[in-house]
């Protein structure tokens, strides 16, 4: 896969900036902890601090409550180096959402969402910036932002955006079943806009929900490739929690992905490390398979820590980890 060489972004993530409230003791259950520690979270956030990570240039579009929450996400992503020129502060009364987490033990973490009246669920069309759009080589669309108005229809409007000017789309499903308010809605809405994107990732699951309709009862990832290679997609990548993930490319290539099986903390911010380390090592020139190898690194590393953003790993900290764990250390 080609990208843009005459842009000034690497990739600029649309979605989802929040505040994570995370349980500082573990093997407590929530409501015997006291203290959380207060973290920035949310998949397009996530994903966007992933990259800075690893030194690509970050840029941002969301939606932010104007009150302290929002001013500490802003000031967070300009620690991190990420541009929020297309950062909206919300003026319609707007919240951020929050979110607590608890670690009850290396099989049990959950977590409890405040999700009425989100700000970055109040993205409209008219906070899309062309030329935003147009700088950037990458623009990852996480599915979140798309289950319901007007954020649905900003999504689009940055779809056509991209498509106009040769910016390259990731769709990270991302399906949340708190968002939306049927199975059926999410799979029209998340297949309209998959038709659009270069690169989709999703688990085994979330591709069933995108051929309900289409070919209902499919557990062929093939066939699933194939599907979305009829319209602009290069690479379908299916995951398979343990078992791995296998990338599919237009040209008729099965990739399969490595695996690093760790004691996890917790699954929560895997999929977002997972999708930086692909995204850095597709966007430096990493064959596929190095790219799937970077990405499975971060995520072995961030499930085995109690937050999501502030432990998103570097390139160089993959790199020792992956030689670590192959030499059995």
């Amino acid at each position: 896969m080609e990208f843009s060489k005459n842009k000034t972004i690497d990739i600029v993530a649309l979605g989802r900036a929040g505040i994570d409230l995370n349980a500082e003791k573990m093997n407590v259950s929530m409501e015997d902890n006291m203290t959380f520690r207060k973290t920035v979270g949310g998949s397009a956030a996530n994903i966007a601090v992933a990259c800075s990570m690893h030194g690509l240039s970050v840029g941002f579009i969301g939606r932010v409550s104007d009150d302290q929450h929002g001013r500490y996400i802003r000031t967070y992503f300009d620690s991190k180096g990420i541009n929020t020129d297309n950062l909206i502060t919300d003026t319609d009364g707007c919240m951020n959402g929050l979110a607590f987490t608890e670690i009850k033990s290396s099989k049990d973490s959950s977590f409890i969402l405040y999700r009425d009246n989100v700000a970055d669920l109040n993205l409209s069309v008219k906070d899309i910036d062309e030329e935003y759009v147009k700088k950037t080589r990458i623009l990852v669309i996480s599915g979140t932002a798309l289950s319901t108005s007007p954020s649905r229809e900003a999504v689009f409007a940055a779809l056509e955006y991209a498509e106009k000017h040769g910016t390259k789309v990731i769709l990270d499903i991302d399906y949340r079943n708190y968002t939306w308010k049927s199975v059926e809605e999410s799979g029209i809405y998340l297949s309209l806009a998959a038709e659009k994107c270069d690169i989709i990732v999703g688990t085994r699951e979330e591709f069933d929900m995108l051929e309900m309709f289409s070919i209902p009862g499919n557990k062929d990832d093939a066939l699933t490739a194939r599907r979305w290679f009829d319209f602009r997609a290069e690479i379908v990548i299916v995951k398979h929690g343990k078992e791995g993930s296998f990338a599919y490319t237009e040209e008729g290539r099965i990739v399969e992905g490595a695996v690093f099986p760790v004691t996890p903390l917790k699954t929560m911010g895997a999929g977002d490390s997972y999708a930086g380390g692909l995204i850095y090592g597709l966007l430096t020139g990493k064959t596929i398979a190095e790219a799937m190898e970077i990405g499975a690194g971060a995520a072995a590393i961030v499930v085995q820590k109690p937050d999501c953003s502030e432990s998103m790993p570097s390139y160089r900290e993959i790199q020792a980890f992956i030689a670590d764990y192959k030499a059995g250390k």
